[in-house]
């Protein structure tokens, strides 16, 4: 998906990860970032989102969760991070990183939930009563005042397939009464998922009917008197998407993708975001007339479909085609049109989620002055790898 948006923005990281590569320092099946130009892209986007008075929480499921480049951003001026679920959460605490938002997309378990309140979550994010009072009861028990948003959502919304949740707008007026009946909470916002979304005929991101929704959410409980002091708006924020959604009022929106430039508006390498990253594997062996690289880094939304194949040493990569990839399957190996010497490596770039992957991940420094460093090596799921 972004291998042509790889070579034209950051080419330098090619020949860096193939040199660690051929010194035996990365093996296949690893994500290895371009620590620096990641920082970059993060600076772009804090002071974009200053610009138009949007505060943004740093999203780290995209890279694996990865402690090491979150304390980094955080320094730059995010305002804490937002966890996907409850177990990024503890890997992240454990590292002693502010979370900031839980609770969306993964509701927190009940056993849980005193723990987040405890641990001075920002907000959390609810999607029934149930859940409400459970967060109320946790704090009262620790004696605080804990901040909730309310997903919302409408009849003609898209929801991803797993990922369905909310209060129906319909009931928002009630849910609204009943939450703000509850001691220890403080309705402080609303969100919704996903609220843009890239429109590949239009060659443009747009706004989904979900942040349509969210905004007359918002018109809708402030009718009622309640001041809504967060819209939370994620999915595709980037620097050109966040103008857009300044203009929607949203108050805070979370960049993942945007970190690495992995955002579909970069196919052709256009935007202000550089890509960060790419996959690393090795020709294991031929079958019919095709090679097989290593698996464990395939992700069935990425949308991949190049591969650069580095044959020798000395010449030019060779691209091309990754065949289909039966999406039943246990991705052990990855089919390549045509046959290429076993043991050459191979590059792809693709939209990925590390943590739902076997992938290794590489941090880099270093490679845009000629001088390639890894820094650290983690696993998928944020735990440090030793060498």
């Amino acid at each position: 998906m972004f291998i042509h948006a790889l070579k034209r923005q950051n080419p330098a990281l090619i020949t860096a990860a193939l040199r660690l590569w051929q010194q035996g320092k990365i093996v296949p099946d690893s994500w290895v970032i371009d620590v620096d130009q990641v920082l970059e892209n993060g600076k772009r986007l804090i002071e974009v989102a200053q610009q138009h008075g949007i505060t943004l929480y740093l999203m780290t499921k995209q890279v694996g969760r990865n402690p090491w480049l979150a304390e980094k951003l955080l320094a730059l001026g995010y305002a804490g991070i937002v966890v996907v679920d409850y177990k990024e959460g503890r890997t992240l605490r454990r590292a002693g990183l502010p979370i900031a938002h839980q609770g969306h997309l993964v509701q927190i378990p009940s056993r849980l939930v005193d723990a987040a309140v405890q641990q001075s979550t920002d907000v959390i994010t609810l999607f029934s009563l149930e859940k409400a009072r459970e967060v109320s009861a946790a704090a009262v028990k620790a004696g605080q005042t804990q901040a909730v948003m309310l997903k919302v959502y409408g009849d003609n919304d898209f929801l991803y397939p797993g990922q369905e949740s909310g209060f129906p707008l319909a009931d928002l007026d009630e849910v609204v009464a009943q939450v703000q009946r509850l001691p220890g909470l403080h309705l402080s916002g609303l969100t919704h998922f996903p609220c843009l979304l890239w429109d590949e005929a239009a060659g443009e991101t747009v706004p989904t009917p979900n942040l349509h929704t969210l905004v007359d959410a918002r018109r809708q409980v402030e009718a009622s008197g309640v001041a809504i002091e967060q819209l939370n708006a994620p999915s595709a924020t980037s620097c050109a998407s966040l103008p857009l959604l300044a203009k929607y009022g949203v108050t805070h929106a979370e960049p993942g993708h945007a970190l690495t430039g992995t955002i579909p508006s970069n196919q052709q390498g256009d935007q202000p975001e550089r890509i960060a990253m790419l996959w690393l594997s090795e020709i294991s062996h031929h079958f019919r007339g095709d090679s097989y690289c290593y698996g464990g880094g395939y992700y069935r939304r990425g949308h991949a479909r190049n591969a650069l194949v580095f044959a020798h040493e000395n010449d030019a990569p060779v691209e091309t085609q990754l065949k289909p990839v039966d999406d039943s399957s246990i991705d052990y190996y990855l089919p390549l049109a045509g046959e290429f010497p076993i043991s050459s490596a191979v590059v792809l770039c693709f939209r990925t989620q590390i943590f739902v992957t076997r992938s290794d991940v590489v941090l880099v420094s270093g490679i845009q002055r000629g001088a390639p460093e890894i820094v650290a090596r983690y696993d998928s799921l944020g735990n440090l790898l030793e060498d």
